[in-house]
């Protein structure tokens, strides 16, 4: 039966939170006084590393003692002296001036740290177990103080000195002790004693789990995750000053970027423990605290290769930017690792929080004095700022290898009685076992709620996909702007590459939904487009940058063209047959929009200091006789957040369904069926004609009429391309997907031969218009052509499958439809990893043709030739009378041998 909550338990959760977050404050006060008291005595590394390590110390091996009396005698009392005496301490640290004072003042601000032991017995008590972790994680909050210290102190420091800070912050301390005792009361246990209904362990009984080598496990887990964000914590300001020359206001304001989400996120940590079990919150902590670790510990390098034609020269830099955002991201796995860790104790230990806690808290803080110290250590023995860095790596490494053979030993090992504690690996409903689309009850109940949600995240996901893919199409008429001297065909390879890449990668991005999970391949393939995002970003800044990194860069954007296929795949398995074509012309069309997005919004972020002085500095523009400021780099970093709030979604909001598993093998029969290539090459028609002349656009505009901004324009091809998609799906459904596609390819035939028209007279006055208005209509055909090709495949492989199964009873007409879900999704990705080879193709038709006559002319003869192959194709296989599969509208599929009422797929309903 679950235990009533207080009334009063979320106001006492409140007080303490805000008295913590007092208490932080006042302990991490040296991360920036410690700056000013080191250039006033003259101190090194190693000694400041000491000097605000120390109220660590002490904050830290004073936990366990206060754990142990939080118990005996309660936390209010307790937290209240505990503020009164860091008080005290922190006001007579302002009278300490030379070194050993400091620290012996140091160890008596370090009592403000041994809060968190008496906060965390005293909260846990006033909740139930199955909310401990959201609680203890609202409580652990209080980190928050961190950042407090280091937005404010600089201020108060650089007006009236570092002793004032001292001053004022102890008298908060003292104000918030006051407040505490008044608006607080004994917890339930407390009261409990006081009425006689219980006894106090002894001290035997208390320190007795200290025997348990799991505890010290939990704490070497702390150890990292707290002692290093408190290392961190204290070091950053420092580290900005030294490693980028920067202000202390400034470096203090960078380092609360770090603190922040390692306090903040510390309560969704809290939560995502109790929901989804601490085990997995700590695999997700120590795995991306190990990348983010790697990233920031390489040192600025500058490289020589020795290629054919000489040196290639080029340098990596972390920028303050781009370090920042890595920063931000350890401090939110650090902070959910936080809540992890002590979700565990009263999970284990219910009966021992106070001890159990004090003494996990005491080694993770010993952490955060620990390695401050080794920081300036290394400092001084590498001359490597990078080299902390270094040193958490190390850390985090152990942590997840001796965290993963803990586990596996106890899997093997626990005894059932034990084995109830141990956390869930698995998120609750993030598998779907049970998915039957087709069902009218269950979709009508709680399908179509479910699918609605993974399209909701993924059409988001997929439009920074796209954004990141195209992003190439509008950088490249920026870069002879800003120096760097590349020939129009080198710049029509980079708009080029992205396309091939993706194309190749589409190959392999449309089977692994089933392998992996669409919630799983989804979240991953999105959190993959921070590298080219990131990479762009640094890129630009520097015009000796050498051609074949940008070429690296440019085949990096394909990540984002992979993504269409598995994302189509993904969504076409959440659908029934009757809702597939709707569904699927949304994610796409909406989905495409990135394209338009990316050359709508590069051309105004570019423009801006969107990120002030952190998105490095402005380049000099060359336009058109007259000069200006931009930050190209922008292109890159604005789609960053973005990118980590859409992976965040995926992971957290999507489903895997256990029955769309399916090995390569399984999918691999598809490239047995002829229709898979015919839709292929009719895809590539329309998908490869959209995404190719979003990609060639802007530059052959820019080739053609050299006194036009084609970025201007360059977006409205691709958002009419996204609209009319999204949009025209009815239009399939009515008449039949075979007999739109073929009115399609009649209206591309004429707008080429429109384009042809208009640049033949393009030194004419208004030629730009008309060259425009039929890239326009181009744009719009092929977005019908998508919508439409794209319904025609589910009705294809559904209804030679249910051919087969004729007659074989309902289990074989029932394994056909899964069978069929299975081969439309791999078809769906398949084909559009085939046709997004006009990402390729088409810019580099028109580079080609451009170098080798003068003109783009060769290269739109040959799309119209390769339309009216379409054209001819669609007509045998799909319309004409005698057709293997005839498709004749949205009522009747004809020479199936169904009946007459058969819906478009030709399955009977």
């Amino acid at each position: 039966m679950p235990q009533t909550i207080d009334p009063h338990s979320n106001q006492i959760l409140g007080v303490s939170t805000l008295a913590f977050t007092v208490c932080f404050a006042v302990w991490s006060i040296f991360s920036i006084i410690g700056i000013g008291i080191k250039q006033q005595l003259g101190l090194d590394d190693t000694e400041f590393g000491l000097l605000v390590g120390t109220p660590i110390l002490s904050g830290s091996l004073i936990r366990l003692v206060l754990g142990i009396w939080t118990d005996r005698i309660g936390g209010r009392i307790l937290f209240t002296l505990v503020m009164l005496a860091g008080a005290a301490a922190t006001f007579l640290l302002s009278f300490a001036h030379t070194y050993p004072m400091l620290l012996v003042a140091a160890l008596g601000v370090g009592i403000a740290g041994g809060s968190f032991a008496v906060g965390i017995a005293y909260v846990s008590r006033w909740y139930p177990k199955e909310k401990q972790g959201t609680a203890l994680g609202i409580f652990g909050m209080g980190n928050v103080g961190a950042a407090v210290t280091k937005l404010l102190a600089p201020m108060v420091m650089i007006a009236f000195g570092w002793t004032m800070v001292a001053q004022v912050w102890a008298a908060a301390l003292a104000v918030m002790a006051i407040v505490f005792w008044f608006t607080t009361s004994d917890d339930p246990v407390m009261r409990a004693r006081q009425a006689g209904a219980a006894k106090p362990l002894s001290l035997a009984e208390q320190l007795a789990p200290l025997a348990d080598a799991r505890v010290w496990r939990f704490s070497l887990y702390y150890f990292f995750v707290f002692g290093g964000f408190v290392a961190l914590a204290l070091w950053l300001p420092h580290f900005y000053v030294g490693a980028y020359h920067l202000n202390i206001a400034t470096a203090g304001l960078l380092g609360a970027a770090y603190s922040i989400p390692g306090s903040l996120f510390r309560v969704y940590g809290g939560v995502l423990a109790d929901k989804v079990g601490a085990r997995r919150v700590m695999y997700w902590s120590f795995g991306a605290a190990i990348a983010c670790t790697f990233a920031l510990s390489y040192p600025a390098t500058d490289y020589i290769v020795h290629g054919i034609h000489g040196d290639l020269q080029f340098s990596f830099d972390l920028g303050v930017v781009p370090f920042t955002m890595i920063a931000f991201v350890l401090g939110f796995f650090m902070a959910i690792g936080k809540a992890a860790v002590y979700r565990h104790i009263p999970i284990y230990y219910p009966d021992h929080v106070g001890p159990v806690g004090g003494a996990v808290g005491m080694i993770g803080g010993l952490g955060g004095f620990v390695m401050p110290i080794a920081f300036g250590l290394m400092n001084d023995l590498t001359g490597l700022w990078t080299s902390c860095f270094m040193l958490l790596f190390l850390v985090a490494v152990v942590n997840l290898v001796w965290m993963h053979g803990a586990i596996l030993r106890s899997e093997r090992t626990t005894t059932t009685t034990d084995r109830r504690f141990l956390p869930e690996l698995q998120p609750q409903g993030a598998v779907l076992t049970e998915w039957a689309p087709e069902s009218e009850s269950f979709w009508t109940r709680t399908g179509r709620r479910i699918a609605t949600r993974n399209l909701w995240i993924s059409i988001p996901a997929l439009l920074l996909a796209f954004a990141v893919w195209m992003v190439w199409s509008v950088v490249v008429v920026n870069l002879p702007a800003i120096g760097f001297k590349f020939s129009p065909d080198e710049l029509f390879w980079l708009a080029a590459l992205p396309g091939l890449s993706g194309a190749i990668l589409r190959g392999f991005y449309a089977f692994m939904v089933p392998i992996f999970g669409g919630r799983t391949w989804t979240t991953f393939s999105t959190a993959s487009l921070l590298v080219p995002a990131i990479g762009i970003g640094l890129a630009v800044q520097h015009p000796e940058t050498p051609y074949n990194v940008f070429l690296i860069l440019a085949l990096l954007c394909g990540l984002g063209g992979g993504n269409f296929a598995s994302s189509m795949a993904n969504i076409s398995f959440f659908y029934p047959k009757a809702g597939k074509g709707q569904a699927l012309a949304l994610n796409a069309g909406l989905g495409n929009l990135g394209v338009s997005a990316v050359q709508f919004l590069v051309p105004v972020v570019i423009t801006l200091g969107l990120f002030g002085g952190f998105g490095g500095m402005p380049q000099t523009a060359a336009v058109a006789g007259t000069t200006k400021q931009i930050w190209l780099q922008n292109a890159g970093f604005v789609w960053v957040p973005l990118i980590l709030v859409a992976t965040v979604a995926a992971w957290f909001g999507m489903n895997d369904i256990a029955s769309a598993k399916a090995s390569f093998a399984d999918q691999a029969v598809i490239f047995k069926r002829k229709h898979t290539w015919i839709l292929c090459w009719l895809y590539t028609g329309t998908f490869g004609s959209f995404i190719g002349y979003s990609a060639g656009f802007p530059l052959l505009t820019k080739v053609l009429f050299p006194g036009v901004n084609p970025v201007a324009y360059a977006f409205l091809g691709p958002l009419v391309g996204a609209a009319s998609r999204s949009l025209t799906g009815w239009m399939a459904d009515r008449w039949g997907g075979a007999r739109v596609t073929i009115w399609v390819y009649v209206t591309m035939i004429a707008a080429v031969a429109g384009v042809l028209f208009f640049i033949g007279i393009k030194d004419q006055p208004d030629a730009f218009w008309g060259f425009l208005g039929m890239f326009l209509l181009l744009f719009a055909a092929s977005g019908v052509g998508n919508a439409s090709t794209f319904q025609m495949m589910p009705a294809i492989f559904s209804t030679l499958l249910q051919r087969q199964a004729a007659g074989r009873g309902a289990e074989a007409t029932e394994a056909a439809q899964r069978d069929a879900a299975k081969e439309g999704a791999a078809v769906l990705g398949f084909t559009s990893a085939v046709a997004a080879i006009g990402a390729f193709f088409i810019p580099k038709s028109f580079g080609s043709s451009i170098t080798a006559t003068g003109g783009p002319g060769a290269a739109l003869i040959g799309f119209v030739v390769f339309y009216l192959i379409c054209l001819v194709m669609t007509w045998w296989f799909y319309t004409r009378r005698s057709a293997e599969v005839r498709l004749d509208g949205a009522a009747k599929v004809e020479g199936l041998g169904l009946p007459a009422t058969a819906p478009a797929d030709g399955i009977a309903p």
